[in-house]
């Protein structure tokens, strides 16, 4: 299970990757807590001196799962709540199957005739 801390060092590592690509200074912008882990925004900070931020495009935010270690980049194109309720509801199916897998596997055991 990761913590946020090991989530940010994930995400910093992609960020890391991308820096052949872009010029600007990358960095974590914001994190927010979610029941499954983490988004963290990122992008390029504030100039100080204008108050503006370059546009970048395709850096959409990170979702990170505390109990599986996923990083998932979200696309830029889709509203993040949207990507959020989607991956929950893989999350769902995922457990669905799981538990679904397990019956059945039980299921096989008790009606298995024991080997004499």
């Amino acid at each position: 299970m990761l913590t946020e801390e090991d989530a940010r060092r994930l995400v910093l590592a992609e960020i890391e990757g991308m820096r052949g690509c872009i010029e600007y200074d990358l960095q974590i912008l914001r994190v927010e807590a979610l029941p499954f882990g983490w988004i963290f925004y990122w992008g390029v900070p504030r100039d100080g001196r204008s108050g503006q931020r370059p546009r970048l495009g395709g850096n959409g935010p990170f979702l990170v799962d505390r109990e599986n270690e996923r990083l998932i980049r979200t696309a830029t194109c889709v509203p993040v709540a949207r990507q959020i309720a989607d991956y929950e509801r893989r999350l769902r199916r995922e457990a669905h199957a799981r538990n679904t897998a397990a019956k059945r596997a039980a299921r096989q055991r008790s009606t298995a005739t024991p080997e004499t």
